[in-house]
């Protein structure tokens, strides 16, 4: 189970955060909000993308779209999303519970300029009902996540 994959990443690289888990779906940015308290910007959604062959992650705000040009510019092509089932054979996680915390598969992690926003954001942690309170520059060291532009609000 990845909220387990995630629990155990925590227990071994961060101590010292707990995963929340709620009795309500977390599964999209308005749930996820709404289940733990906070602002849909808060909320650091992981979206699973690929350019040709090459798998990564970008966590962004939750209010944030992930911008054609500038991603295109960035990961030097044309990005698509993962499919359902591509996103839980390569994570291990559901989708609804995508983070770039205890992976199935090593992949690289970028962090969007649009979580500086924020002292603290919530990704998902491997559930449709769980996440974790973490501040965005901890988030990208623990993951290793380099920081990129490549989201517009709205």
């Amino acid at each position: 189970m990845s909220l387990d994959t995630v629990r155990a990443f925590f227990a071994q690289h961060a101590p010292d955060i707990a995963v929340a888990v709620s009795d309500h779906s977390a599964a999209t940015v308005p749930l996820a909000a709404a289940a733990f308290g906070v602002t849909p910007s808060e909320i650091a959604k992981t979206l699973s993308l690929k350019v040709g062959d090459r798998v990564f992650l970008v966590v962004a705000s939750g209010t944030t779209r992930l911008d054609n040009k500038k991603a295109k510019a960035q990961f030097g092509g044309k990005v698509k999303m993962l499919s359902a089932e591509e996103v839980v054979a390569i994570t291990g996680h559901q989708v609804g519970g995508v983070c770039p915390f205890g992976l199935k598969t090593e992949l690289p992690v970028y962090c969007d300029v649009s979580l500086k926003a924020f002292a603290e954001v919530l990704p998902a942690a491997g559930s449709t009902h769980s996440a974790v309170r973490i501040t965005p520059q901890r988030l990208a060291d623990l993951t290793g996540a380099e920081w990129v532009d490549v989201c517009s609000t709205g």
